[in-house]
């Protein structure tokens, strides 16, 4: 069960601790998931040689693993990452970006989810669904699929790998394999942005720092993206303002606004 006052208190706990999130993310989107961590109270960094990783695995309060623009030498980094922060017990979030596009992208996801033990995994309907489909193929990093029709293959993922399992649709669903919740605010602008997606995926990460159960770390996640989303569509006039009033948006929300915005 998530609520606008579990939302709202998942907030301010980031806030008040300033966790410190560590982002192997891709060069598309490195800016705009940190100024996003920024804008809600966490502390970005966005680190990804091997050398450098169980350093940095070993200070973060949360590792957020996203295979946008892959390399093997940044694989290397991501699976040294994953196991340092999994014998350490912080929480992991995998971003499966274009998986289902290639099948060195699917293959990599599988790599990093027996290795490292993801918390949750993050991600469209299309790539949620091709991490248990070979029959599911993903437009590149889109979606192909409706995040509905995702939910009960995300039901099998969760149950295979013990991570919640976040999709991000019109409608987000999030599941436990058993429990599945769900935010119904559909933000029409979010879709034209590029790295939306993973900046829930990041967003989710700083939750996961401060809240101990996944689901509602995830469910939350979400919740703010939402949110901040509703607060952006009346000062928006395209996909560029939508952007910079997104992170706005963010340092602005309070309370009032996840009771006045968030859809259940």
């Amino acid at each position: 069960m998530i609520t606008a006052k579990k939302v709202s208190e998942n907030l301010l706990k980031i806030r008040n601790q300033g966790p410190l999130v560590h982002n192997i993310t891709n060069f598309v989107v490195m800016n705009n998931t940190a100024n996003a961590l920024l804008s809600i109270g966490a502390s970005p960094v966005m680190a990804h040689a091997p050398e450098e990783m169980e350093n940095m695995a070993g200070i973060a309060s949360a590792l957020v693993i996203n295979i946008g623009t892959l390399s093997n030498k940044w694989i290397e980094g991501m699976v040294i990452a994953g196991k340092t922060a999994s014998k350490r017990g912080i929480p992991i979030v995998l971003d499966p970006v274009g998986a289902g596009a290639t099948s060195f992208r699917t293959q990599t996801c599988h790599k990093i989810i027996q290795e490292c033990s993801p918390t949750i995994i993050r991600g469209n309907a299309s790539e949620i669904m091709a991490l248990i489909s070979d029959d599911v193929k993903t437009k590149g990093v889109d979606s192909t699929e409706s995040s509905d029709k995702a939910v009960e293959l995300a039901k099998t993922l969760s149950n295979e790998t013990g991570a919640v399992v976040s999709i991000s649709g019109p409608v987000d669903f999030i599941t436990n394999g058993d429990q599945v919740l769900s935010i119904k605010n559909d933000i029409p602008l979010m879709p034209k942005v590029t790295g939306m997606g993973c900046t829930a995926s990041a967003l989710t990460g700083a939750v996961a720092a401060v809240c101990p159960t996944p689901i509602e770390a995830a469910a939350t996640g979400m919740a703010l993206m939402a949110v901040a989303g509703e607060m952006t569509m009346p000062q928006a006039q395209g996909p560029g303002t939508f952007q910079m009033h997104f992170l706005d948006a963010l340092f602005q929300m309070g309370e009032a606004e996840v009771l006045k915005y968030l859809q259940l």
